[in-house]
């Protein structure tokens, strides 16, 4: 297969990208390097990787990356954790829908043309923000209240471009949400919002490299973000990544939506005393920052569909997953990426 990634030297992209190549797959990334700045990944000298460095807002730039594809996976997205909703509330809504709007032309048009076979879209465990039903089904979606927050507002929106341009135009698709992607490569961000911590900045998306960096650079005691109670499904890259490829070309994935997620739920608290616990030896100690208005408390998803359908079941454990983060970001810090 021949797939046109959008977003694809990003984190989740990133890890698509090198389970395509590994199944022997070409690969074709379109990506303006806005979240991190320009970066190389190893895989961008595989002779079946190209690198397209433009903005998927530009429909024509779409519409050339896509020539010869048999898939698009619609990943590019500003993006980033927490803080991020509030300071960007109106621009990740705008600048997302533009991505989108683009990404889904190109993509019609490619199907008009019996060329493209499908488009995969990478939604979010956000649109269940207002879900009171746990573990929340794919098809709560139809009944819970929309997000508040604009970010989760428009991951919804990307859902229903994806069944409009399937009722009008007829185009299929795949939609894929991604529980709490956790994993390596994430730098810091050019945008997102410097948050203090105590005597450490917070200045990557996710909670758990953030958690590890503040460790690697000695704060005692760590602290957590609200009062830890927050309960999150922490999935591997490469598990995310592999769901991915099997809905490319699976006939039960053809327009369908999946949860795709480890099953296993976590409190933030417990995550933090994983990550003390690579550090130190003794019980952890903790202090706790005031939360944001955003921060869901509660997101676990049933993932039994994926499963029945699609035979996926997440592999990698948190714990290997915190082993190698904090590992990463060790090294990381010592080689002064972040």
């Amino acid at each position: 297969m021949k797939v046109l990634i959008t977003g694809g030297a990003g984190f989740i992209g990133s890890y698509v990208t090198e389970e395509l190549l590994d199944s022997g797959h070409e690969v074709v990334c379109l990506d303006n390097f806005s979240k991190y700045g320009r970066i190389t990944r190893g895989y961008f000298s595989n002779p079946k990787f190209t690198l397209i460095v433009g903005d998927a807002t530009d429909t024509d730039m779409v519409f050339t990356a896509s020539a010869g594809c048999d898939y698009i996976i619609a990943g590019a997205a500003m993006i980033g954790g927490i803080s991020y909703f509030h300071k960007y509330a109106y621009d990740l809504l705008a600048t997302n829908e533009r991505i989108l709007a683009s990404t889904f032309d190109a993509a019609i048009k490619r199907y008009q043309e019996e060329t493209l076979k499908k488009i995969v879209v990478i939604s979010s465990s956000m649109v269940f923000e207002r879900t009171d039903t746990y573990p929340s089904k794919e098809t709560d979606i139809l009944r819970i209240p929309s997000p508040e927050s604009t970010y989760g507002f428009q991951k919804l929106a990307c859902e229903y471009f994806a069944k409009g341009a399937h009722e009008q135009y007829g185009l299929p698709y795949t939609i894929v949400r991604p529980f709490n992607c956790v994993g390596v490569g994430e730098q810091k961000a050019l945008s997102e919002e410097i948050i203090p911590s105590g005597n450490i900045s917070l200045a990557l998306s996710h909670v758990l490299p953030d958690l590890a960096q503040k460790m690697v650079r000695g704060q005692r005691p760590l602290r957590i973000l609200g009062d830890g109670s927050q309960i999150r499904c922490y999935t591997h890259g490469s598990d995310i990544a592999r769901a991915m490829r099997i809905c490319l070309d699976h006939p039960n994935a053809l327009n369908e939506d999946f949860n795709i997620s480890t099953a296993r739920s976590t409190t933030v608290t417990e995550l933090a005393s994983l990550v003390w616990r690579h550090f130190e030896k003794g019980e952890p100690k903790f202090e706790h920052d005031e939360p944001f208005v955003y921060d869901v408390q509660k997101r676990i998803p049933d993932v039994t569909k994926a499963k029945i359908e699609l035979g996926f079941e997440a592999k990698v454990s948190l714990e290997e997953s915190v082993t190698e983060v904090c590992d990463w970001v060790s090294h990381a810090i010592k080689e002064g990426m972040f």
